[in-house]
């Protein structure tokens, strides 16, 4: 088995910090994440764009968000990094913005920092994650508020009936993309 430190080294910076022991809050804003995952294989470059739009960093900002996570997938760097390059763009919503394409130790710790807790004196923040049925069993273990986002460019859109499925059932949040 491979340690941490075969891989990325941002994988192995964020597998130490999210496994070191959290510091009291010492009276700074408090941390409010809202953590997207479009999954590891299919790209799903629409939800990377609507996540950096300037309105919706906007409203994450009105909600009292200070950080938003993407995980952008196998090849959504360069989007990713063309996008957030554009300051002009984002404008200016006090938001920290950062993204990362895979981590062979998957997406619990980066999904708990959307859970918050009073160990760090972060809030409860959310998960927007595309439909596939493990990052959404993730996050529901969780119990971090999730919207799910189908990926309409997948075969046969099996994301669809399972978004739709499960927010009948009041589990998530069936989220679209216009």
């Amino acid at each position: 088995m491979s340690s941490p430190q075969d891989t990325d080294p941002n994988d192995y910076i964020f597998y130490l910090w999210s496994h070191a022991p959290r510091m009291a809050h010492t009276g700074a804003r408090p941390k409010k994440y809202c953590f997207v995952t479009i999954g590891a294989t299919a790209a799903f470059d629409i939800l990377i764009k609507a996540c950096l739009e300037p309105d919706f960093l906007a409203a994450l900002s009105a909600a009292g968000y200070t950080n938003l996570l993407l995980q952008y997938g196998k090849h959504g760097k360069p989007l990713f990094n063309e996008l957030v390059a554009n300051k002009e763009k984002l404008g200016s919503p006090g938001i920290e913005i950062e993204g990362f394409g895979f981590s062979q130790y998957g997406l619990i710790e980066h999904m708990k920092l959307a859970k918050g807790g009073p160990l760090d004196g972060s809030n409860e923040g959310l998960v927007i994650s595309h439909a596939g049925s493990g990052s959404i069993l993730d996050a529901l273990r969780l119990n971090v508020p999730l919207i799910v986002v189908p990926n309409p460019t997948l075969l046969d859109n099996h994301q669809l009936e399972l978004a739709e499925i499960l927010e009948q059932q009041g589990y998530v949040i069936h989220g679209k993309l216009e």
